[in-house]
């Protein structure tokens, strides 16, 4: 399906539709068409209307989102312990590792710093794998560019050069700044990465983006003949502390993660 779209030139609108198949907007317009129902159809009507309340609801609770994380994405754990410190051993004379961040949006400008900056959850990914390639002493990559649904004319990765040199103290090896998508992200950083031959390529992204982004980059590396081994190390899997009361009441937080999970899902069975 991802391929017929983009053959169709349909590219920009692949944000569009996506924000129309997830929530709230489905649910939305189920209540709507409870609401439209003729009065007579009143068993309907408040069925319809309390199905769109309940989706609602349960799509913003965290215990909600956090099952539907690891039900249907099964993230893969935290990089740590000997499996890092085994990617910390040259391999039969090749760099050990390089470490790839994917970029998940920037900001045209953010008024405080009175230049264009990165958004919380691309700033993260950043700030890990900067880390990331301390420990391993391993040169890091920044794979984004500007995406289907943003407007800005700079590119994600040199946002991302800016801050790792400035702020972070640690210049990225190479930059990224073509890709739209992670599809693009795997396919252009397989290309820029396959002369210099690592033994592993650790990919850095969220834990609910990470096994779409492996099956890109292991299929990119595959198309391209590269010998190197894709390792995961997802972030952003710190377990909550909240009550659990507040587990199963609506929030941003629960909303958001919802819709990662949901993207994820909708974008696998697509294709994308």
């Amino acid at each position: 399906m991802n391929d017929l779209v983009i053959s169709l030139g349909l590219e920009s609108w692949k944000p569009v539709l996506t924000v129309l198949l997830l929530p709230p907007v489905p649910l939305l317009l189920l209540a709507a068409a409870g609401l439209f129902l003729r009065p007579a159809w009143l068993g309907w009507r408040r069925l319809l209307l309390g199905l769109a309340g309940a989706g609602i609801w349960l799509s913003a609770c965290t215990a909600v989102a956090e099952w539907l994380q690891h039900a249907w994405l099964a993230p893969p754990p935290a990089l740590a312990g000997d499996r890092l410190s085994r990617l910390q051993q040259p391999s039969a004379g090749r760099p050990a590792a390089v470490v790839v961040v994917l970029g998940t949006g920037a900001e045209a400008l953010a008024p405080e710093y009175g230049s264009a900056s990165l958004t919380a959850a691309s700033l993260e990914r950043l700030r890990y794998g900067v880390w990331l390639g301390r420990q391993l002493q391993a040169p890091v990559m920044f794979s984004g560019g500007v995406g289907h649904a943003s407007l800005q004319s700079t590119s994600e990765a040199d946002i991302a050069a800016r801050i790792a040199a400035l702020e972070f103290g640690r210049p990225l090896r190479w930059t990224e700044g073509r890709s739209r998508d992670t599809r693009e992200n795997a396919r252009y950083a397989v290309s820029m990465l396959r002369a210099d031959a690592p033994g592993h390529l650790v990919l850095v992204t969220h834990g609910w983006h990470m096994p779409r982004a492996l099956r890109a980059f292991r299929q990119a590396s595959a198309d391209a003949g590269a010998p190197w081994d894709v390792v995961a190390a997802p972030m952003g899997l710190a377990p909550r502390t909240e009550r659990p009361v507040l587990r199963w009441l609506p929030s941003s937080e629960g909303f958001m993660l919802t819709r990662s999970v949901l993207r994820e899902k909708l974008g696998g069975w697509l294709g994308a």
